[in-house]
Protein backbone atom coordinates (compact mmCIF):
# COMPACT_ATOMS: atom_id res chain seq x y z
CA UNK A 1 0.00 0.00 0.00
CA UNK A 2 1.64 3.40 -0.92
CA UNK A 3 -0.01 6.08 1.15
CA UNK A 4 0.69 9.61 0.73
CA UNK A 5 0.59 12.09 4.45
CA UNK A 6 -0.58 15.18 4.30
CA UNK A 7 -0.11 17.06 8.15
CA UNK A 8 1.45 20.12 8.94
CA UNK A 9 2.11 18.46 12.92
CA UNK A 10 5.37 16.67 12.48
CA UNK A 11 4.71 14.53 15.11
CA UNK A 12 1.50 13.12 14.06
CA UNK A 13 2.94 13.06 10.40
CA UNK A 14 6.31 11.16 11.40
CA UNK A 15 3.85 9.06 13.81
CA UNK A 16 2.04 8.17 11.17
CA UNK A 17 4.40 7.45 8.86
CA UNK A 18 6.33 4.97 11.28
CA UNK A 19 3.42 2.68 12.13
CA UNK A 20 2.45 2.51 8.40
CA UNK A 21 6.01 1.15 7.44
CA UNK A 22 5.72 -0.93 10.27
CA UNK A 23 2.78 -2.49 8.29
CA UNK A 24 4.39 -2.67 5.28
CA UNK A 25 3.47 0.81 3.70
CA UNK A 26 5.51 2.41 1.17
CA UNK A 27 4.75 6.53 2.84
CA UNK A 28 5.49 10.22 1.38
CA UNK A 29 5.03 13.14 3.76
CA UNK A 30 3.80 16.12 2.74
CA UNK A 31 3.73 19.34 5.94
CA UNK A 32 1.34 21.67 3.61
CA UNK A 33 -1.35 21.51 1.24
CA UNK A 34 0.80 22.76 -1.47
CA UNK A 35 3.25 20.37 -1.64
CA UNK A 36 0.35 17.84 -0.80
CA UNK A 37 -1.83 18.26 -3.81
CA UNK A 38 1.50 18.84 -6.38
CA UNK A 39 2.52 15.04 -4.94
CA UNK A 40 -1.64 14.08 -4.93
CA UNK A 41 -1.83 14.98 -8.78
CA UNK A 42 1.29 14.19 -10.08
CA UNK A 43 1.92 10.81 -8.28
CA UNK A 44 -0.06 7.44 -8.11
CA UNK A 45 -0.99 6.30 -4.42
CA UNK A 46 -3.26 4.04 -3.28
CA UNK A 47 -4.71 6.08 -0.36
CA UNK A 48 -4.23 9.68 0.60
CA UNK A 49 -4.56 10.97 4.77
CA UNK A 50 -5.03 14.55 4.48
CA UNK A 51 -5.57 17.15 7.15
CA UNK A 52 -7.69 20.05 7.02
CA UNK A 53 -6.14 22.59 8.41
CA UNK A 54 -3.20 22.86 6.54
CA UNK A 55 -0.59 26.31 5.29
CA UNK A 56 -1.11 27.00 2.10
CA UNK A 57 -3.62 25.53 0.98
CA UNK A 58 -6.67 23.59 3.60
CA UNK A 59 -7.88 20.16 2.50
CA UNK A 60 -10.81 21.39 1.62
CA UNK A 61 -8.90 23.15 -1.52
CA UNK A 62 -6.51 19.90 -1.98
CA UNK A 63 -9.25 17.33 -2.33
CA UNK A 64 -11.38 19.68 -4.55
CA UNK A 65 -8.09 20.08 -6.99
CA UNK A 66 -7.68 16.01 -6.57
CA UNK A 67 -11.09 14.97 -7.48
CA UNK A 68 -11.30 17.10 -10.53
CA UNK A 69 -8.81 14.74 -12.19
CA UNK A 70 -8.79 11.43 -10.22
CA UNK A 71 -10.70 9.31 -7.54
CA UNK A 72 -8.10 8.21 -5.20
CA UNK A 73 -9.39 7.24 -2.06
CA UNK A 74 -9.05 9.83 0.54
CA UNK A 75 -9.16 10.29 4.49
CA UNK A 76 -9.49 13.28 6.23
CA UNK A 77 -7.91 14.33 9.54
CA UNK A 78 -9.59 16.79 11.21
CA UNK A 79 -9.63 18.17 15.68
CA UNK A 80 -13.06 20.06 14.44
CA UNK A 81 -15.49 17.62 15.31
CA UNK A 82 -18.38 19.95 13.80
CA UNK A 83 -20.72 18.11 11.34
CA UNK A 84 -20.82 20.90 9.26
CA UNK A 85 -17.33 20.21 8.89
CA UNK A 86 -17.97 16.65 8.37
CA UNK A 87 -20.50 17.20 5.87
CA UNK A 88 -18.33 19.54 4.03
CA UNK A 89 -15.36 17.08 3.44
CA UNK A 90 -17.76 14.53 2.72
CA UNK A 91 -19.70 16.45 0.07
CA UNK A 92 -16.04 17.43 -1.41
CA UNK A 93 -15.45 13.82 -1.47
CA UNK A 94 -13.67 12.64 0.65
CA UNK A 95 -14.01 9.19 1.27
CA UNK A 96 -14.10 8.89 5.32
CA UNK A 97 -13.17 11.35 8.27
CA UNK A 98 -11.49 10.81 11.20
CA UNK A 99 -11.14 13.11 14.44
CA UNK A 100 -8.00 14.17 16.05
CA UNK A 101 -6.95 12.40 18.79
CA UNK A 102 -7.73 9.04 16.98
CA UNK A 103 -6.35 5.41 17.26
CA UNK A 104 -3.79 4.28 14.91
CA UNK A 105 -5.09 1.03 15.13
CA UNK A 106 -8.76 2.65 13.57
CA UNK A 107 -6.59 4.71 11.03
CA UNK A 108 -4.65 1.31 9.22
CA UNK A 109 -8.21 -0.64 9.46
CA UNK A 110 -10.43 2.33 7.34
CA UNK A 111 -7.39 2.51 5.37
CA UNK A 112 -7.26 -1.00 4.27
CA UNK A 113 -11.25 -0.86 4.00
CA UNK A 114 -10.65 2.21 1.22
CA UNK A 115 -7.72 0.83 -0.56
CA UNK A 116 -9.95 -2.56 -0.95
CA UNK A 117 -13.21 -0.17 -2.03
CA UNK A 118 -10.73 1.97 -4.20
CA UNK A 119 -9.60 -2.05 -6.07
CA UNK A 120 -13.17 -2.75 -6.53
CA UNK A 121 -13.02 -2.09 -9.98
CA UNK A 122 -9.69 -3.28 -10.62
CA UNK A 123 -8.87 -6.93 -10.53
CA UNK A 124 -7.00 -7.88 -7.53
CA UNK A 125 -6.13 -11.64 -9.12
CA UNK A 126 -3.09 -10.87 -11.24
CA UNK A 127 -1.76 -13.26 -13.60
CA UNK A 128 1.54 -13.83 -15.80
CA UNK A 129 2.39 -17.12 -17.26
CA UNK A 130 2.11 -19.54 -14.66
CA UNK A 131 2.67 -16.78 -12.02
CA UNK A 132 -0.72 -15.81 -9.56
CA UNK A 133 -0.43 -12.31 -7.48
CA UNK A 134 -3.25 -11.94 -5.14
CA UNK A 135 -3.32 -8.43 -4.07
CA UNK A 136 -5.85 -8.26 -1.36
CA UNK A 137 -4.21 -11.51 0.71
CA UNK A 138 -0.57 -10.36 -0.40
CA UNK A 139 0.45 -13.69 -1.58
CA UNK A 140 2.08 -14.58 -4.50
CA UNK A 141 2.64 -18.37 -6.30
CA UNK A 142 4.00 -20.43 -9.27
CA UNK A 143 2.90 -23.65 -10.43
CA UNK A 144 0.98 -23.81 -7.14
CA UNK A 145 4.03 -23.34 -4.93
CA UNK A 146 3.61 -20.37 -2.88
CA UNK A 147 6.82 -17.80 -2.87
CA UNK A 148 7.97 -16.78 0.61
CA UNK A 149 8.63 -12.89 -0.41
CA UNK A 150 9.35 -9.89 2.45
CA UNK A 151 6.75 -7.59 2.31
CA UNK A 152 9.17 -5.26 -0.16
CA UNK A 153 9.53 -7.90 -2.35
CA UNK A 154 5.98 -8.28 -2.71
CA UNK A 155 5.54 -4.56 -3.41
CA UNK A 156 7.96 -5.09 -5.90
CA UNK A 157 6.14 -7.88 -7.97
CA UNK A 158 2.67 -6.59 -7.48
CA UNK A 159 3.85 -3.61 -9.44
CA UNK A 160 5.75 -5.46 -12.02
CA UNK A 161 2.36 -7.42 -12.38
CA UNK A 162 -0.01 -4.80 -12.34
CA UNK A 163 2.37 -3.39 -15.65
CA UNK A 164 2.96 -6.73 -16.80
CA UNK A 165 4.61 -6.23 -20.46
CA UNK A 166 5.38 -2.27 -19.29
CA UNK A 167 9.03 -2.02 -19.26
CA UNK A 168 9.64 0.06 -15.48
CA UNK A 169 12.88 2.48 -15.12
CA UNK A 170 14.88 2.04 -11.93
CA UNK A 171 13.77 5.45 -11.23
CA UNK A 172 10.27 4.58 -11.34
CA UNK A 173 10.47 1.38 -9.53
CA UNK A 174 12.31 3.57 -6.48
CA UNK A 175 9.74 5.93 -6.49
CA UNK A 176 6.80 3.40 -6.48
CA UNK A 177 8.08 1.14 -4.16
CA UNK A 178 10.73 3.13 -1.82
CA UNK A 179 9.97 6.85 -0.42
CA UNK A 180 10.07 9.13 -3.27
CA UNK A 181 13.54 11.28 -2.30
CA UNK A 182 15.40 7.45 -2.87
CA UNK A 183 18.84 7.71 -4.38
CA UNK A 184 18.16 5.78 -7.66
CA UNK A 185 21.74 5.94 -7.79
CA UNK A 186 22.25 3.17 -5.12
CA UNK A 187 22.06 -0.47 -6.21
CA UNK A 188 19.01 -0.92 -3.68
CA UNK A 189 16.69 -1.38 -7.08
CA UNK A 190 19.19 -4.34 -8.85
CA UNK A 191 19.54 -6.51 -5.07
CA UNK A 192 15.92 -5.95 -4.69
CA UNK A 193 15.84 -7.35 -8.25
CA UNK A 194 17.64 -10.17 -7.99
CA UNK A 195 16.17 -11.45 -4.28
CA UNK A 196 12.94 -11.32 -6.44
CA UNK A 197 14.05 -13.43 -9.27
CA UNK A 198 15.85 -15.82 -7.44
CA UNK A 199 12.55 -16.81 -5.75
CA UNK A 200 10.90 -15.84 -8.70
CA UNK A 201 12.42 -17.26 -11.74
CA UNK A 202 15.65 -19.38 -10.16
CA UNK A 203 13.31 -22.70 -8.76
CA UNK A 204 11.34 -22.72 -12.55
CA UNK A 205 12.66 -23.56 -15.64
CA UNK A 206 10.22 -20.02 -17.37
CA UNK A 207 12.01 -17.05 -16.66
CA UNK A 208 9.70 -13.79 -15.91
CA UNK A 209 11.38 -11.15 -14.51
CA UNK A 210 13.45 -9.93 -17.74
CA UNK A 211 16.29 -6.98 -17.72
CA UNK A 212 16.48 -4.78 -20.54
CA UNK A 213 19.55 -3.26 -20.83
CA UNK A 214 19.70 0.38 -20.48
CA UNK A 215 16.02 0.97 -19.82
CA UNK A 216 14.77 -1.50 -16.52
CA UNK A 217 13.06 -3.88 -16.13
CA UNK A 218 9.86 -5.78 -17.01
CA UNK A 219 7.84 -8.75 -15.95
CA UNK A 220 6.18 -10.84 -18.80
CA UNK A 221 5.81 -14.41 -20.20
CA UNK A 222 8.59 -14.68 -22.69
CA UNK A 223 8.36 -18.58 -23.28
CA UNK A 224 9.20 -18.37 -26.77
CA UNK A 225 12.24 -16.35 -25.91
CA UNK A 226 13.07 -12.75 -26.78
CA UNK A 227 16.21 -10.59 -27.74
CA UNK A 228 17.37 -7.87 -25.20
CA UNK A 229 16.96 -9.62 -22.13
CA UNK A 230 19.15 -11.33 -20.21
Amino acid sequence: MRVLIVEDERKTAEYLEQGLREQGCTVDLAFDGIDGQHLALHYDFDVIVLDVMLPGLDGFAVLKSLRAVKNTPVIMLTARDGVEDRVRGLQGGADDYLVKPFSFLELFARLQVLTRRGRAQETTLLRVGDLQVDLIARKAQRQGQRLDLTAKEFALLALLARRQGEILSKTVIAEMVWDMNFDSNTNVVEVAIKRLRSKLDAPFPTELLHTIRGMGYVLEDRSAGAPGTE
